[in-house]
């Protein structure tokens, strides 16, 4: 199986290409912007492996939760590939793949979502099967739910941005919490290796899009400041 991953939800920029048991990657950390280095890495890994776009099986991205901007960039470049290869875009949960990353066991995924709010899901991962405990969502820190059972850990940088408030809201629950954020395109693709055998998950280029959870991107003033934002 030939596949071909992009990940930009996060700071944390990544590319990997799967071919059987064999994975190349690219990953930088990146605060702005990003966009130039996508297109070269794909290249690059695809002359590495000596494989051409059209000998792929499919194309995989993070679809979100993430970064609005992104998130539309990997899903566009994504599509824009797939199109001309007349290859299938799978989209996978960003939150999904954290939890495969920081895995296995049983994982709360939490990422920094702006505005005094974070998007987090809860996952049991064993081997490359990620299992939906707590579906994805957005909300106020201070709210963040804690799903049923124990001996759960925390993973993202939801965790660094707002650690006094979670450590408030959630006190010993979490056996433990890593802050950090992890390239994701390794395992977006073997997500998407997985729902590929699976015959799930791959969709035609247009129908491949992203996974907002919060549907507005932008809050007036009055709204930053009513949530503890600057103006």
């Amino acid at each position: 199986m030939k596949l071909l991953a992009l990940e930009t939800s996060t700071h944390m920029l990544s590319v990997a290409l799967s071919i059987d048991d064999s994975l190349i990657e690219r990953a930088e950390f990146c605060v702005n912007g990003g966009s130039d280095r996508l297109l070269p890495w794909v290249q690059q890994v695809l002359a590495e492996a000596g494989v051409s776009l059209q000998q792929l099986d499919a194309i995989a991205f993070g679809a979100g939760p993430g970064s609005f901007t992104g998130l539309r960039m990997a899903c566009g470049v994504a599509q824009g590939l797939a199109y001309g290869a007349n290859l299938p875009v799978i989209p996978i949960v960003t939150l999904a793949a954290l939890a495969l990353a920081q895995g296995p066991g049983r994982m709360l995924s939490c990422l920094d979502a702006r505005m005094n709010e974070v998007y987090c899901a809860a996952y049991e991962v064993n081997g490359d099967k990620v299992e939906e405990v707590l579906a994805p969502l957005v909300c106020p820190p201070e709210l963040l739910p804690l799903p049923p059972g124990r001996e759960w850990m925390g993973c993202g940088d939801g965790f660094a941005s707002y650690a006094d408030t979670l450590a408030v809201r959630l006190g010993d629950a979490l056996l433990s919490i890593d802050p950090q954020v992890p390239a994701l395109a390794p395992a977006v693709v073997r997500l998407a290796a997985r729902q590929l055998r699976q015959s799930r998950g791959a969709l035609p280029p247009a129908q491949a899009v992203p996974f907002y959870v919060r549907n507005k991107v932008a809050l007036t003033t009055q709204e930053r400041l009513a949530r503890g934002g600057s103006k």
